[in-house]
């Protein structure tokens, strides 16, 4: 008797297993039903579309797609918070006066050419360690000026469990990014499960040097490389050495990414987020000066590629506050 009540445990628990829900945040809908269909058909053996666990590649864009990036770059927010810590003499141009007044308007009116100063002023003329150090530290302290919340709780709790069933189910999950490759490895194992070394970012130039018999990499203002739109590509190729076979964005920053992806002899995947929630986040698509998305919508359907509207399909925004 006893012998067969373990047995029924132990069946009913291989049964929650294998029925337990991989995206419980996603609600119910076309999208949720298509990236397990094709997560189920890459890894089932009896499968025309198996693909060996070495070639499950995922890469996953950070800025929009794994957390919020409205009303401008959280990158951005931490270079102006940076920029304000300076002394007032080092304070040599419209864009760096800007940045220290928190005058965003006045900022972004400096154009691309502005930003870039102020992004240079936070990031260079010190280690590699004394920047993550400086993010780290940022991250802790630093809040959303609308939400309030802390910049790493404004994660899409969706997408963390798209990350986990992916690597569940053999994959490898890289973070492709157009943000900062230091920058994002401060935070990508605590916050996404992704470790530093499956980061591909935007860089400045490192430069190796020896102070005082103390080895060190110190980031120049130089620009190394810029991992947006045909970058992307490139990013993954150089960092990876293979094509993925699925691939997330929000924005025509990742156009090229999701169309590398699915253009290759395996099965693959593209996946848009849209930014449709204004009440649990923000609504934007086709204008604007962040994540604009406008190829992608227009192209993306007959490209095969899947949509996550952020109001209709996520049940969850953000993860539950503690």
């Amino acid at each position: 008797m006893i012998r067969t009540l373990l047995s029924a445990t132990a069946l009913s628990l291989a049964a929650t297993a294998l029925w337990a829900d991989p995206l419980p945040s996603w609600n119910t809908g076309e999208t949720k039903s298509a990236i397990i269909s094709f997560v189920d058909a890459v890894t089932d053996p009896a499968s025309e579309d198996y693909v060996t666990p070495e070639d499950r590649i995922a890469v996953i864009d950070n800025d929009g797609t794994l957390w919020s990036e409205q009303p401008v770059y959280f990158q951005l927010f931490y270079s102006i918070d940076m920029v304000k810590k300076m002394d007032p003499s080092a304070l040599t141009s419209d864009a760096l006066n800007a940045a220290a007044a928190e005058d965003m308007e006045a900022l972004l009116a400096t154009g691309e050419e502005g930003l870039m100063e102020v992004v240079a002023a936070a990031h260079t003329d010190m280690s590699v360690a004394e920047f993550k150090t400086k993010v780290a530290e940022w991250l802790e302290e630093a809040r959303h000026p609308t939400t309030g919340k802390r910049y790493t709780d404004m994660v899409f709790q969706p997408m963390l469990e798209l990350l986990t069933y992916l690597r569940d189910e053999g994959f490898a999950t890289y973070i492709v990014s157009g943000g900062g490759i230091d920058f994002v490895r401060v935070f990508s194992q605590d916050v996404y499960g992704v470790d530093a070394s499956q980061v591909v970012g935007s860089s400045l130039v490192s430069e190796y040097v020896v102070n005082d018999g103390v080895p060190m990499l110190m980031k120049k203002p130089d620009l190394f490389f810029i991992d947006d739109k045909v970058g992307k590509p490139v990013g993954i190729n150089h960092h990876i050495g293979k094509r993925p076979i699925f691939a997330a964005g929000n924005s025509d920053g990742d156009f090229e990414m999701l169309e590398w992806t699915t253009s290759g002899d395996a099965p693959g995947f593209g996946l848009y987020v849209h930014h449709t929630d204004a009440e649990r986040e923000w609504a934007y698509d086709r204008e604007g000066h962040i994540g604009v998305l406008n190829r992608g919508l227009d192209e993306g359907a007959e490209r095969g590629w899947h949509f996550a509207d952020m109001a209709k399909d996520w049940a969850v925004v953000f993860p539950a506050s503690e």
